[in-house]
């Protein structure tokens, strides 16, 4: 499949038919993401966020992970991911430690709470998943939506490198 061609000017606006592809994409991605929000929430009383913290842990060895590599894992600010392991601590979700001897760096541990709430609460949204997602496309349509993620994050990690600071390597 050809790549799209380099625009002639990158300040060029969106036509009205690309803005509203987008628009498309971001109202259905937002429902689908509430559908599965609300999914999870009422099957197993946990919210996105801890789930995308709990699986995680779960994938990491011994269930742990430095705070600053769980927050490059969830896509988040370490300001809001300490906020939300605060809560997730107080209901026995995951337990924080410091890291050695650095009083900057935390450990996060997935408790024993965590990752039973955890497995009970993936074969609903697993399936929900499936249902909200996966069934309503075709294989060939999934294999588009893979196609096009694919392209949307090569985009953003070029558009991410070109826009980091040099480093200098003297």
């Amino acid at each position: 499949m050809a790549q799209p061609a380099a625009r002639a000017t990158a300040r060029r606006s969106p036509t009205v038919d690309e803005l509203a592809v987008w628009r498309d994409y971001v109202e259905t991605s937002e429902a689908v993401r509430r559908t599965l929000a609300a999914g999870l929430q009422s099957s197993s009383g946990i919210s996105p966020g801890d789930y995308s913290v709990m699986l995680a842990l779960s994938e990491a060895p011994d269930r742990e992970l430095r705070s600053s590599a769980l927050a490059d894992l969830c896509g988040w600010e370490r300001s809001r991911l300490s906020h939300h392991l605060r809560r997730m601590e107080e209901r026995d979700l995951v337990a924080r430690r410091q890291a050695g001897d650095d009083a900057r760096s935390a450990i996060v541990a997935l408790t024993d709470v965590g990752a039973r709430i955890f497995r009970s609460s993936s074969a609903a949204h697993l399936r929900l998943v499936r249902e909200v997602f996966v069934d309503a496309l075709t294989p060939e349509q999934l294999e588009a939506v893979r196609t096009t993620t694919a392209a949307l994050h090569r985009h953003l990690d070029a558009r991410a490198a070109a826009a980091a600071p040099e480093t200098s390597t003297d």
